[in-house]
């Protein structure tokens, strides 16, 4: 079972790659709303949370990896909006 659930972490997590790759690219977040980035990172958080709770090392790995990915787009649209406020 432990298998099922690293492979679940894995798709689900890489899921995020060609969203972060594309905003990496274009500079771009703009699709992303600042609502979804907190309401999703709060319970990606809340998961790993309960992962070390229930001591689930599948589910530790795959949200916390995803709260790195949500924390990576945070930052570039944090960016984005210091530029359009600077322009």
């Amino acid at each position: 079972m432990t298998a099922i659930g690293f492979l679940a972490g894995v798709l689900t997590t890489a899921c995020w790659v060609p969203q972060l790759l594309r905003s990496w690219r274009t500079r771009s977040t703009k699709d992303f709303s600042w609502l979804y980035l907190i309401v999703i990172s709060a319970g990606v958080a809340l998961w790993a949370v309960y992962g070390v709770w229930q001591a689930d090392a599948a589910v530790i790995a795959a949200n916390v990896a995803t709260l790195c990915f949500l924390l990576f787009l945070i930052g570039l649209k944090l960016t984005e909006r210091r530029r359009e406020v600077a322009a």
